[in-house]
């Protein structure tokens, strides 16, 4: 019997570009710290997941003594035990490490990533947005900086007016009018068709261009921001970087109840889907009961890996990290 053959044990990633990862690892910690933003290092076992229905979330089952098995989440971000902390009057904070994300593998992506989240008290929208410009030009020096609220994109690359209330039908023909196939999805998902002309003709023009800041975005994609005033949208951003989607940030929703009402509707839409319901974060609502909701601040989540690739000029993430998920 011939033996098994043996697998590559390389690593993926020159070993110069893993000096450079380092290199970058040790200068977003300096960023924070010349700021006097501390250090976390949250858990990354939980008995709760996200609910978010847009997250998939992977598990293990844990033995403990006296308990038996039971099954604990690893983190799709370390959001919720840092927001723990924000109640406890922590102050401002960040975690850099692992997070998980099941269903997909590409050049972009890993199930398996490190992310830097941050939060900082007292700032909104705009000011958690400078920050984030601050970062990004002290690791990618010299990219131009432009900032874009959501349904003006829609209004140059796609005709599109009114992008955040524009019925199903109005999308459908901006697909059409650019060539791009509509077979097979649903007429009436209004939600869908105004994803697919994102992604199908606005976020190819944003690769043209280098870093390039997406606010305000519709009050169905909120996650856990904020709402505007007169509600027509959320307060978040997004941050492309040469196309490639690199961070996501907030004006953080700060009652208590807000949060048990997206979890349970999150939870809701997962079942009208056929997906499985998460477990809720009980100790993250307990938190923002008993601490009167979280404080005023507003928190960033960036891709590091991919925030090297910008920086190198890459386009495979198997190739900035030291083992790819395939290989690890």
């Amino acid at each position: 019997m011939s033996p098994a053959p043996r697998s590559d044990w390389r690593p993926g990633a020159p070993l110069e570009t893993l000096k450079k990862r380092a290199q970058l690892l040790k200068g977003l910690r300096a960023f924070f710290d010349a700021r006097g933003v501390m250090e976390v290092d949250p858990p990354l076992l939980s008995r709760a997941a996200a609910p978010d229905v847009h997250l998939r979330s992977l598990s293990v089952e844990v033995q403990r003594p006296g308990v038996g098995s039971e099954r604990r989440w690893l983190p799709t971000s370390p959001e919720y035990p840092i927001k723990r902390l924000l109640c406890a009057g922590l102050g401002d904070c960040y975690a850099l490490g692992h997070v998980f994300r099941d269903g997909d593998e590409s050049s972009r992506h890993q199930p398996e990533f490190m992310m830097l989240e941050w939060y900082r008290l007292g700032l909104d929208l705009d000011a958690i947005m400078d920050e984030t410009a601050a970062l990004l030009g002290e690791m990618l020096p010299g990219w131009r900086v432009e900032r874009h609220r959501y349904d003006e994109l829609f209004a140059e690359f796609a005709g599109i007016k009114e992008a955040y209330e524009a019925p199903a039908s109005v999308f459908r023909q901006a697909m059409e009018a650019a060539g791009k196939s509509v077979a097979g999805v649903d007429a009436e998902d209004r939600l869908l068709w105004r994803q697919l002309v994102l992604t199908e003709i606005i976020e190819p023009r944003l690769a043209e261009r280098e870093l390039v800041f997406v606010w305000g975005w519709p009050v169905e994609e909120a996650a856990l921001a904020a709402l505007s005033a007169d509600g027509r949208m959320a307060l978040r951003f997004e941050v492309y970087a040469g196309g490639l989607e690199l961070a996501n940030g907030y004006q953080e929703l700060r009652e208590a109840g807000a949060y048990r009402r997206r979890f349970t509707a999150w939870n809701a839409e997962r079942r009208a889907r056929g997906l499985p319901e998460m477990p809720v974060d009980e100790a993250l609502l307990a938190a923002l009961e008993d601490s009167g909701g979280l404080p005023a601040c507003a928190g960033v989540a960036l891709g590091v890996d991919r925030l090297l690739m910008a920086q190198l000029g890459e386009n495979d993430i198997r190739r900035v990290v030291p083992f790819a998920f395939g290989e690890a």
